[in-house]
């Protein structure tokens, strides 16, 4: 083994200053801003500083700490007010915002999210900084889009280094041109500790009675067509052949960030599939904070994510299995990664609600089945999806970018 020097020691111990910046961060929920609650503060406690600067949300303060993390919030950063408004003749503004706020904070580093997309300004801006400050720009890529703003932005600005949340989206970035060595996967990790404990479930059912004594099959991503969740309806009619006490749950916010403003056409054609199939006695719709999502997933008996889109990760498959559940997932994007059919979960084809129908019922069928797949799934996010170990693994991004090296 290479002995590493004491200069390297110092380095890779040295705490560091790191600006991130994306588009939104709770009480806009999303896989990204869930991401950056989670791994922000666990920097902080690992003796990083970490300064997030996001968009602004009505009657939050500009400026404030959460949970160690200095958050600054600016209109210029919000998305669905830039889809109404556009950034011409903003340009300007934009530079001085981004500049201001990296100038404040002295980073050693700027992490960038999702910034491969949305606006050429912004992305372009944060490339002139890095470029003058000397320091790195790093870009963690949750997604990929099928046009040439992606293009663009993910080939022309200068990133010192790309991080995939999946092996999925790394193929994709290769296969666009971007080189092997430039990418990184890094996976999601959460706070296991917090969905693997038993939780006391009476005030949920006190706020959601019709939760009491029912097999409940919760979808926990967001309400969407993307998200699947037209196939869970039309699995959901089946299923209630089979189990007339069965109820899907499925998990709508207030706030996310909707660019094209497409969400509200989306829920309400999915509103009248309920409706046609006569299942509002079979469906609890509601827009869940992040703290009561432990306590739905206790309450569960199975977990479904049957994405008609490549899914670049899907966070809430860490959460099911934490929590002890299986999970059902399509075989899209990076969800066959972490989801292994009939191990701790099953992958399905695409839009079959009818496949997705028939391993629901059999898990709700098989308790064993169901205990021996959700035990398998607990013990492979406490092995190597915990917020730590998604935190160090950055870090390594970090320390390599910066000091150079195979950094451990």
């Amino acid at each position: 083994m290479t002995k590493k020097s004491p200069v390297s020691r110092v380095r890779r111990k040295r705490s560091l200053c790191i600006a991130q910046v994306h588009w939104g961060f709770p009480p806009v929920i999303g896989g990204v801003e869930t991401h950056l609650s989670i791994m922000l503060p666990t920097m902080v406690k690992m003796g990083h500083r970490v300064e997030l600067l996001t968009g602004s949300v009505q009657r939050l303060q500009s400026t404030y700490d959460y949970r160690g993390v200095r958050i600054v919030r600016e209109p210029l950063m919000d998305l669905n007010w830039l889809y109404q408004r556009g950034v011409h003749g903003l340009e300007s503004e934009i530079r001085t915002m981004l500049g201001t706020f990296l100038k404040n904070a002295k980073p050693d580093l700027i992490h960038a999210h999702n910034f491969h997309y949305f606006s050429k300004v912004h992305a372009e801006a944060l490339q002139e900084f890095a470029g003058q400050s000397k320091i790195p720009l790093i870009l963690t890529a949750h997604n990929v889009w099928d046009d040439n703003l992606f293009l663009d932005l993910t080939r022309k600005v200068e990133w010192s280094h790309i991080i995939a949340v999946s092996h999925f989206i790394k193929s994709e970035l290769m296969g666009v041109g971007v080189e092997d060595d430039k990418i990184t996967v890094v996976y999601h990790g959460i706070d296991y500790e917090s969905y693997a404990r038993k939780r006391n479930v009476s005030h949920i059912l006190k706020k959601y009675p019709q939760l009491e004594g029912r097999k409940v099959v919760l979808h926990p991503a967001r309400i969407g067509l993307g998200k699947g969740c037209d196939t869970s309806i039309k699995a959901l009619n089946i299923l209630r052949k089979r189990f007339p006490d069965v109820l899907l749950v499925l998990a709508g916010t207030k706030h996310i960030i909707d660019w094209g403003s497409i969400q509200q056409k989306e829920i309400t054609y999915m509103m009248n599939l309920v409706d046609f199939f006569n299942l509002r006695n079979n469906i609890l719709i509601d827009a869940y904070s992040l703290e009561q999502m432990p306590t739905l997933y206790e309450i569960s008996d199975v977990c479904i994510y049957p994405s008609t889109s490549p899914e670049p990760f899907g966070l809430t498959i860490l959460e099911a299995l934490a929590s002890g559940k299986p999970m059902v997932v399509t075989e899209m994007g990076g969800m066959p990664e972490i989801i292994k059919d009939r191990i701790n979960g099953f992958v399905i084809p695409v839009r079959n609600y009818e496949v997705l129908a028939a391993r629901v019922c059999e898990l709700l069928e098989d308790p064993r089945l169901r205990e021996r797949m959700g035990r398998t799934g607990r013990e492979m996010v406490r092995q190597s999806h915990t917020r730590e170990s998604m935190s160090e693994n950055t870090l390594a991004v970090y320390r390599r970018v910066l000091y150079g090296g195979d950094v451990d």
